[in-house]
């Protein structure tokens, strides 16, 4: 990797973060299916090592339809980002996009051809995302529409992982399911408003943020009950498998931590504090997914 793709790494997409979250996503996803249908075997490190590039791919290619999508405004408001500051050009995260899909179609061919539907399912809503639904200004004008259209990549993300375990197989639809993928649509806003919250001194004109466009109390209360729903249907998917005692505990911890994080931000919001807030979003979403993971893996 040259010099200037490391920089833009790790300021735009830090692999090392990224891919401790995702191989998190992963394994829990995968066991929890695996489980859920009562297969008595863990899912091949084969299974596991595709389905992780396949996604985690989709989250790079998400950050460079970001950047087609933000160019303008990056220009305006944002010029000390890479691409608008010159690092690293449109056209080459666009053909980093397209190998990427190759790798995505390439590895589903291999090993589970049944996956390239899933695969083109997930494809075909990123591309509507891209193009905000070509109703861009009507989208942007009603925030909280904007971002739930947004978040339903997710749960799309969510089925495509456990697809890799029961639908390319030709197996029942693992027990509870349906509320995973609902727990994964909240995991969406519990990044994206954690990662939008920042305190007054470091707040940017034209950058849009929930602590702006809300208020920072506001914001804080969306992101807590975006973490409620989130835990709150991981709960329920566990205890479709009888195994909900151990998530509850363990997600009572995980909530009771965000609180003391919210209130801590709120009395004392000083330059930089809502960088806590982004890193509380990643430790509930890595422990919620490693929990559900063993908890089922050992349970189940």
């Amino acid at each position: 990797m040259s010099n200037r793709w490391w920089i833009y790494q790790r300021e735009r997409f830090p692999v090392i973060v990224h891919g401790v979250l995702i191989a998190a996503l992963c394994a829990g996803v995968l066991l929890f299916s695996s489980k859920a249908r009562g297969n008595p075997e863990l899912p091949g490190l084969r299974t596991y090592t595709a389905a992780f590039v396949s996604v985690f791919l989709f989250f790079l290619q998400l950050r460079i339809a970001d950047e087609f999508k933000d160019y303008q405004d990056d220009l305006k408001f944002r010029p000390y980002r890479p691409v608008p500051r010159g690092l690293v050009r449109l056209p080459e995260l666009r053909r980093l996009g397209l190998a990427s899909a190759a790798v995505q179609l390439g590895l589903a061919l291999w090993l589970r051809p049944r996956l390239v539907l899933p695969l083109v399912l997930v494809w075909a809503y990123m591309f509507l995302m891209t193009k905000e639904f070509f109703t861009a200004t009507r989208l942007k004008s009603h925030p909280l529409v904007y971002l739930a259209s947004h978040m339903v990549i997710m749960p799309l993300i969510y089925f495509y992982i456990a697809a890799w375990d029961w639908w390319a197989t030709a197996s029942a639809m693992p027990r509870g399911l349906v509320w995973l993928l609902a727990a994964g649509f909240f995991t969406g806003p519990v990044i994206e408003i954690g990662r939008k919250i920042r305190a007054p001194q470091d707040e940017e004109p034209g950058v849009e943020t929930y602590s702006a466009l809300w208020g920072r109390r506001r914001a804080i209360r969306a992101w807590m009950a975006a973490s409620a729903l989130a835990s709150l249907f991981a709960l329920v998917a566990a205890a479709c498998n009888q195994i909900a005692a151990p998530m509850a505990v363990l997600l009572g911890i995980l909530l009771a931590c965000e609180a003391v994080a919210a209130k801590r931000f709120l009395r004392s919001p000083a330059r930089g504090s809502g960088k806590r807030i982004e890193q509380m979003s990643g430790i509930l979403i890595l422990f919620l997914h490693l929990g559900m993971g063993a908890v089922i893996a050992v349970g189940g």
